[in-house]
């Protein structure tokens, strides 16, 4: 006969139709059971049946943190151990009974010096004897169970070896509990992480994502805080990307700077292994405000999981709790391949961003040139030989290749919006975009909007994002003319955009960040400005590292018969005429004439002589330059600038008999945006006569 029926035999001989009534129970109670709680319990009600005991107490091991951990405790008096406390294998007979496989008689608890803190729990019921029996089943070592009474003397009822065959028994039943519980884990782990794919599929937004995947994870692991911490790109610094805290809207703020130096965030980030922390951990990390504010809110135990994609560091995703030892060996395992999904959720996501932002600035672009095109301006090429305009293009030549600011000074007309393009196209940056702002031609309060743009429902009217000129010409090249028109509170942002080269939008948190080269002009004098405090002087001294001045054209009048020239072809063209010369008398009268418009005002002039043309030759009305010449030698020598110009508009506006826009009308001769020339008209005092 083998050894087991023969063990069998042995068991079913010593025991009672009573008790083996009660043995064949649990053996039914191994197959009705599949929690672990209740199985115990129904366990230890059908024991009493077999044997007398005044407590019985389960201890499982838990190889994850190679503790023995209390699953099961029926007394009759009062014991101060909760279920679930924790106990070193090497401080319980449990674990040495787990450890070496062999039941434990302890006849008299009073005198036992081992396992003082579970004897000491044992005196207070009073139990005299200790009976700890190996719960094993198919070679594995799951823990032991163990019994109390009060005499000092073995079970009367069945023997020990009977004992323990009914611990092999119970084990049985313990083992294909655990394995229930364990594949229900892992189905329910599976089913969560497919809800967690098919959020990462189904949403860009990261906000959504997080509360869909902390939603899913309560299942498995309540939590009560969630948050995704991820890194800019440009910037470096950290910010919360998105936040799942219903209790406390203001304990972070959504694109909130994170500063992660001296936290338990930046060990993560640096180690990119998971990290467990609670209340304890401040001693460790006293510089981290994160999570002191925590600890105060009650958050006593955080596990912060960094956020992996294509070896590339996104940020982290962190997980708190009010309880504590929240986070155990199997949930830090569950929060990592959480993490893998989220990396693949946020990499798409600021992919997306990427993609958007580049196309919202390529539209932008797009439809910046496009108007560009239509403009009449022709910015081929510089013409001239003069000495003065050499000096010019040997300083653009000079500054043209650095990212040095440059001022461009002159008078109206001489030309600052073709060498502001000269210097765009002999840099490094020309093969990105030239953003051109007239300063003067945006009503003020649009002007903010204008350079740095705004963000939906930023004021009345903002019914969408707008990307700013600042933003278009990242990479690339602004140029602001008359940059003296910007108002005074408008220009400490600019000032900071030439330091730092980051600004906000209107109505916008976010900091962002460009790479852009400025160049701007002025007619005016910033430094009369400066002293009669219209102009901030460190603005002042910060366009003006590099000033460049654009000579007069009466400064250069040898290259009026050039500049002549070309505009002649230039028109003659556009009017399907053929003009091949120039009267000689014509062009002593060009070079005679002061030209107090410069460069616009003499191609405004030759337009208007190339109209008059029906010829080969280029009529010039001569009578004209001398009449305007003898008026402003009449007027005398100190006459002024503003007043010249001044004359000239006024002179302009009767011919076109005070009519501004279209085709026809003021602006287009003086070649100005029409809300330009209406800012010139208030600054110079310009009205239009009552009629009589």
């Amino acid at each position: 006969m083998s050894a087991e029926p023969q063990t069998r035999s042995a068991l079913i001989s010593s025991i009672s139709s009573h008790q083996l009534q009660a043995l064949l129970e649990i053996t039914e109670s191994i197959t009705t059971h599949q929690d672990l709680g209740l199985l115990l319990r129904d366990i230890a009600a059908r024991l009493r049946g077999i044997v007398s005991f005044e407590t019985i107490s389960v201890m499982l091991h838990d190889p994850a943190r190679n503790v023995m951990r209390l699953e099961l405790l029926v007394e009759h008096g009062r014991v101060g151990i909760e279920l679930g406390n924790e106990f070193a294998i090497e401080g319980s007979p449990h674990g040495l009974v787990w450890e070496t496989q062999k039941s434990l008689l302890i006849h008299d608890v009073e005198h036992e010096t081992r396992f003082p803190q579970i004897m000491e729990t044992l005196r207070k019921c009073p139990h005299k004897s200790y009976y700890v029996l190996p719960l094993t089943s198919v070679g594995r070592r799951l823990g032991a169970i163990a019994f109390g009474n009060k005499d000092k003397s073995a079970p009367e009822e069945i023997g020990l070896d009977s004992l323990e065959q009914v611990a092999k028994q119970v084990a049985i039943a313990v083992d294909n509990a655990l394995n229930f519980q364990r594949a229900q884990r892992e189905r329910d782990r599976s089913q969560l992480l497919l809800e967690i794919n098919n959020a990462v599929v189904s949403t860009l937004d990261l906000e959504e994502l997080l509360r869909a995947v902390s939603s899913s994870l309560q299942r498995l692991l309540p939590h009560d805080f969630a948050d995704l911490i991820l890194r800019d790109a440009e910037s470096g610094q950290y910010f919360v990307a998105a936040l799942d805290y219903p209790d406390h809207h203001d304990f972070f703020a959504v694109r909130e700077p994170i500063t992660i130096e001296g936290t338990a965030l930046e060990s993560v980030l640096h180690s990119q292994r998971p990290l467990v922390c609670s209340a304890e951990s401040l001693a460790n990390y006293p510089a981290d405000v994160t999570m002191r504010r925590g600890v105060n809110l009650g958050l006593i135990s955080a596990c912060h999981v960094p956020l992996v994609s294509h070896n590339r560091s996104l940020g982290l995703l962190s997980l708190a709790c009010k309880r504590q030892d929240a986070f155990t060996p199997e949930a830090i395992e569950l929060l990592s391949e959480t993490a893998k999904q989220i990396s693949i959720a946020v990499e798409n996501s600021l992919t997306f961003r990427e993609v958007e932002v580049l196309r919202d600035r390529l539209a932008g672009e797009k439809q910046y040139l496009e108007e560009e095109i239509q403009t009449e301006y022709n910015f081929e090429e510089m013409v001239g030989r003069s000495a003065a305009l050499k000096r010019v293009l040997k300083q653009v030549e000079k500054v043209a290749s650095t990212d040095s600011t440059v001022l461009l000074q002159g008078e109206s007309g001489t030309g600052k919006e073709l060498i502001a393009r000269a210097l765009h196209n002999l840099s490094t940056r020309r093969e990105h975009t030239l953003v051109k702002v007239n300063c003067a031609a945006i009503p003020t309060g649009l002007l903010e909007s204008e350079l740095f743009g705004h963000e939906k429902g930023a004021f009345t009217g903002a019914v969408a994002q707008r990307i700013g000129r600042f933003e278009l010409a990242h990479q690339g090249t602004l140029f602001l003319d008359e940059v003296g028109e910007i108002p005074l509170e408008l220009q400490p942002k600019l000032l900071r955009v030439l330091q730092e080269q980051e600004f906000e939008r209107v109505g916008g948190g976010r900091t962002i960040r460009v790479n852009v080269r400025l160049i701007a002009a002025t007619n005016g004098d910033l430094s009369q400005m400066v002293a009669e405090k219209k102009f901030r002087s460190d603005l002042y001294y910060r366009l003006k590292v590099f000033p460049i001045t654009l000579p007069p054209l009466r400064d250069r009048r040898e290259d009026i018969p050039l500049l002549a020239r070309s505009f002649t072809q230039k028109f003659a063209h556009r009017m399907n005429k053929r003009i091949e010369t120039i009267r000689s008398d014509a062009q002593a009268a060009l070079m005679n004439y002061p030209w107090p418009g410069n460069v616009r005002e003499l191609e405004n002039f030759i337009e208007r002589a190339v109209i008059l043309s029906r010829g080969p030759v280029l009529d010039i009305p001569v009578a004209e330059l001398k009449s305007s010449s003898r008026t402003d030698v009449q007027q005398g020598a100190d006459a002024t600038l503003e007043s010249m110009e001044r004359d000239h508009i006024l002179r302009i506006l009767r011919e076109t008999r005070w009519v501004i826009g279209g085709p026809r009308g003021a602006a287009a001769r003086l070649r100005m945006n029409r809300s330009t020339l209406n800012s010139r008209l208030r600054k110079l005092g310009i009205t239009r006569p009552k009629p009589r």
